[in-house]
């Protein structure tokens, strides 16, 4: 089965995020955006025939599609929920266009919004993850994440500054964006190298900052999209892949499933990796950019230091990255900062990326990641007007 031209995006919606408690609920996050990438689209809320929604950690058992289409007064034809963490975003959008692709809807509303409270995520699930290992010191992400960096140093002999320089480049990215929450302080690599550790080998500022926040895209038919006011950005290619939940049960630890996945993203496509014009890869740390860059064809395994080093990873160098700034510098509101990878790649196509557009952009690789390196989806898409 091939997606390659069957839908296109259209609209787009993103909330500034912040860290400040407010009274805010993921249902109020996600009405403001929902109604912007409806408008943005140029469509009505009538027009809208399916919904996608991410699971919101921070309202348990309140976030399913038809509560939110009875709120927003939608009447889909095709709805779900989607809950592979921060590759949910990315995922979306292969479905939506799926969905359409077999005559179920003809606009879908892909839709991510979080909060950052703590004490209100909802309860783990029941997994040999949580049974087994929690208990002794793996009781999250940055444990797991710096593992696979030591490891990726032992191996590869990948040097901290290589890491470093992937947060330094994108908070250059991050200063050109209103959006982005650190947009008004600049970095380098020895303010990265100089940061305390949170988890060595990974400094506070190789680490994303949780934060709230929403996003959203819509995904339409293409007789919709030929007239959006906007150029429609086509998926011409997808992929997804899991290998495990836990970094435990991986015959490699500095070795993803990404790699299946935008084979098979570039495979549908049928472009190479040297025609793309940006990337937009999953940045929930630095080393999750370099495994994603090699496990995607972009350079080989273990030169994913060199690789940055070699490269401008800004808006206006020779390898465009996470040009919102990642989320290492834009924010994480949950699942929607999986989202912004999916909104940036859309906007800088569509030739809307202000002072950091990326000049004469026409296809992107956008990378969504879920879990410790566990769940992939690989998108590739085209303008092509």
């Amino acid at each position: 089965m091939s997606l390659k031209g069957k839908a296109a995006a259209i609209g787009i919606g993103e909330l500034k995020p912040y860290r400040e408690p407010t009274e805010d609920s993921a249902l109020d996050l996600m009405t403001a955006v929902a109604a912007e990438a409806i408008a943005d689209a140029g469509l009505e809320k009538k027009d809208i025939d399916g919904l996608l929604v991410g699971m919101a950690s921070a309202d348990p058992g309140m976030i399913y599609p038809s509560a939110i289409g009875e709120l927003f007064d939608l009447r889909p034809r095709m709805l779900n929920v989607l809950d592979i963490g921060g590759a949910s975003g990315a995922g979306m959008i292969w479905r939506a266009a799926a969905a359409i692709d077999a005559g179920m809807c003809n606009a879908v509303l892909c839709l991510t919004a979080d909060l950052n409270r703590l004490g209100r995520r909802r309860p783990p699930m029941i997994s040999l993850m949580y049974e087994f290992e929690a208990p002794y010191g793996a009781i999250g992400a940055n444990c797991s994440y710096a593992l696979i960096a030591q490891r990726h140093m032992a191996i590869y002999g990948t040097k901290p500054e290589q890491m470093a320089k992937v947060a330094v480049d994108q908070r250059r990215n991050a200063l050109a964006n209103p959006l982005a929450y650190f947009n008004d302080t600049p970095l380098t690599i020895d303010d990265v190298l100089n940061s305390r550790y949170i988890c060595e080998p990974l400094h506070l500022f190789e680490i994303v900052s949780p934060m709230s926040g929403g996003a959203a895209v819509v995904v339409a038919s293409p007789e919709i999209a030929l007239r959006a006011k906007h150029p429609p950005i086509w998926l011409i290619g997808a992929g997804e892949g899991s290998d495990r939940a836990s970094i435990t049960y991986a015959p490699e630890i500095t070795e993803s499933a990404v790699k299946g996945a935008a084979d098979a993203a570039f495979k549908m496509a049928g472009v190479s990796r040297k025609d793309i014009d940006l990337v937009c890869p999953y940045d929930c740390y630095t080393i999750t950019v370099l495994v994603t860059l090699e496990d995607a064809g972009f350079c080989k395994k273990g030169q994913g230091g060199p690789f940055v080093m070699e490269h401008d990873l800004t808006f206006s160098g020779d390898f465009p990255c996470n040009t919102h700034g990642g989320q290492l510098s834009f924010g994480q509101p949950g699942l929607a900062g999986g989202m912004s990878h999916v909104t940036e790649g859309i906007r800088q196509l569509m030739g809307r990326g202000g002072d950091r557009q990326v000049k004469n952009a026409r296809l992107a690789y956008v990378n969504g990641n879920g879990g410790i390196m566990s769940e992939q989806v690989s998108l590739i898409l085209e303008r092509v007007s």
